[in-house]
């Protein structure tokens, strides 16, 4: 208070001045740091429950573990998934959680046994796997029709708030991998997923990792410019993310509409929606499902996605398939325990 008065200031600035001070006397805390930093880049805790990584009592310790995990040198590193593909697979737009559940299923699809990947007869095989929807008890086929077909099917319980429902992509350049992680336990959660995936590795795309499917999320990023050439700079990437960006979101688009058709051809599912609608009862679902060979709650599952029924409609339509598909399929999660790599 007197030198502020004797300065002609205010009081604050001088607690400010002291507050800094007293800071700089103290020396940095670089073991806090240091596991802040590990358990920004990891959801350690919830990898030790699922037996992905063991329990430490060091961080010297705990950073030997996530490296085994990730197989990197040091934690400064960004994991190395599928080293042998052509395309690297990036992880900088995934979160802790959505980038270890990845690495995970990286790591178990290499101890799946698949034949090799040939392009036409992947195409061939496509409309055989999906004479498997009719019924949910047939999704127990799923690996070993998937594997015939070249692709490795590794199922993995989504680690929380990951909200990721599955992901394609390639070990190599012949051999390509479909993870689910079912963690919506309906019969066209189930089948629309595999069906998105799938049109990915048709069409060789080099990744796919989606994220609420059922149930989109957009983020926008505003930027402040300053300098005349910088804000052009800026205006050319903001060009460039947005092409970007579309192109993404029209291979997103191709997957989600080949995934339905696949199952449910468009012209009859319009056709469908102009007969019937309003009134979609259980005994005309059923009948068409039996016509398109699909099980009922597939259709119901189109129908909630178009918006022609509401979410919370026929519900008792949307058989479970977890518990059958995990029967057969390589199965991390849930209980069931897989190899730790």
């Amino acid at each position: 208070m007197a030198l502020a008065a004797a300065f002609n200031n205010a009081p604050e600035f001088w607690l400010s001045l002291d507050a800094g001070y007293r800071l700089s006397l103290l020396e940095p805390n670089s073991e806090i740091e240091r596991r802040s930093k590990i358990f920004s880049i990891a959801p350690v805790k919830d990898m030790e429950k699922r037996g992905w990584i063991r329990p430490t009592n060091s961080l010297d310790a705990l950073e030997k573990e996530l490296c085994r995990f990730y197989q990197i040198e040091s934690i400064e590193e960004r994991p190395k998934i599928h080293v042998n593909a052509r395309k690297p697979f990036e992880t900088q737009n995934l979160n802790p959680a959505q980038a270890a559940w990845c690495v995970r299923a990286a790591r178990l699809a290499t101890v799946v046994d698949a034949e090799k990947f040939i392009g036409n007869n992947f195409k061939d095989a496509i409309p055989e796997i999906a004479k498997l929807a009719d019924y949910p008890e047939k999704s127990k086929h799923l690996p070993k029709l998937l594997a015939k077909a070249g692709v490795r099917l590794v199922i993995i319980e989504p680690l929380p708030y990951s909200k990721i429902d599955g992901a394609a992509f390639w070990l190599a350049d012949d051999a390509p991998v479909v993870v689910l992680s079912l963690r919506f336990d309906r019969i066209d959660c189930l089948w629309f997923t595999l069906l998105h995936e799938l049109s990915h590795i048709r069409h060789k795309d080099a990744q796919s990792v989606d994220v609420e499917i059922f149930g989109d999320s957009m983020r926008e990023r505003v930027e402040s410019d300053f300098e005349q050439r910088r804000n052009k700079i800026l205006e050319d990437v903001t060009e460039l993310q947005k092409d970007v960006a579309a192109f993404n979101a029209e291979i997103e688009t191709r997957a989600d509409r080949e995934a339905a058709n696949a199952l449910i051809p468009k012209a009859a599912m319009d056709s469908f929606i102009l007969r019937v609608k309003p009134f979609y009862s259980k005994p005309k679902i059923v009948q068409f499902a039996i016509r398109m060979n699909v099980h009922p709650g597939i259709v119901v599952g189109q129908l909630q996605h178009r918006k022609e029924i509401q979410w919370g409609a026929n519900r008792e339509m949307l058989a479970k398939v977890r518990e059958i598909a995990t029967s057969t399929a390589l199965t991390d999660g849930w209980g069931k325990s897989a190899p730790t790599l």
